[in-house]
């Protein structure tokens, strides 16, 4: 068992204590929803009255001893946090054999998520390179699942002494609500400045954005647009005829992909 498995069979244990009369797959849904509202609108003023009346329209569906126990889950989370950072609702979900394979819902191992992440930081330019240049390094996610593959690239990030906290913003997207509730939930808990987008990365259809404490407080939103357009601004200046007729043009770049990558670093 991990050093957070006590709190895992904890949360599990919990919820459990209601599935006599409750279907569980909506329960914990309902729970990680609630705490995903309850964090968000503690910061983010703009969905509050939006996400408000959702919270009171989940919460009015069960009786207070279900109520009282969304927090306790809270709690256990924010502990199991403290004992040994990880995929802690991933780990629940499994726990609680959640998964469906009709969904073709797979999350995968912590452990694996960890040597991808690694992967992720030898493989790519220096993230001490992308973030001397433009103060920080962004990493897209586009079918995050609970979180895992961000939570183990900030972990990576952190032993590697660079504080992620200040220097990684994560975009993630997952077309499922409840995934995004969880992956919400995760980074918020670990200050990862993040949005977390409910949508179709195939697509690009999306349907709502949940930003952590961590970028709002952080001001991200104005860090972002800064780096968009000191970038755009460069690339003008790329494409404008060089003032030396001799010196041949920069070839075009590349065109980027269409489709979505796991996680990447940029």
């Amino acid at each position: 068992m991990t050093t957070h498995g006590a709190h895992i069979k904890a949360i599990c244990k919990l919820l459990r204590g209601f599935a006599y009369r409750e279907d569980l797959h909506r329960l914990f849904s309902d729970c990680m929803e609630a705490t995903a509202i309850a964090i968000s609108n503690s910061v983010d003023l703009a969905n509050r009255e939006r996400r408000e009346a959702r919270y009171l329209e989940i919460v009015g569906r069960y009786g207070r001893e279900i109520i009282d126990a969304f927090p306790k889950v809270l709690g256990e989370i924010v502990m199991a946090f403290e004992t040994e950072p990880g995929d802690v609702l991933g780990a629940v979900y499994a726990e609680l054999e959640l998964r469906s394979k009709d969904k073709g819902q797979y999350f995968t191992p912590y452990t694996v998520c960890q040597f991808m992440a690694g992967v992720t930081l030898i493989s790519r330019e220096s993230t001490e390179e992308i973030i001397a240049r433009n103060g920080f390094a962004r990493a897209m996610e586009p079918a995050c699942g609970s979180g895992a593959m961000v939570i183990a690239l900030a972990e990576a990030m952190r032993s590697e002494g660079i504080n992620y906290q200040r220097h990684l913003h994560v975009t993630a997207v997952d077309i499922d609500p409840r995934a995004v509730h969880m992956a919400y939930i995760q980074f918020s808990l670990l200050h990862i400045p993040a949005v977390v987008i409910h949508g179709n990365s195939l697509s690009m259809e999306m349907h709502d954005s949940w930003f952590t404490p961590a970028h709002i407080i952080g001001g991200w939103s104005a860090k972002l647009a800064r780096r968009e357009a000191e970038q755009a601004a460069s690339a003008l200046l790329e494409e404008m005829p060089p003032r030396d007729p001799i010196r041949p043009p920069k070839p075009a770049p590349a065109p980027a992909s269409s489709e979505p990558r796991q996680l990447s670093l940029f």
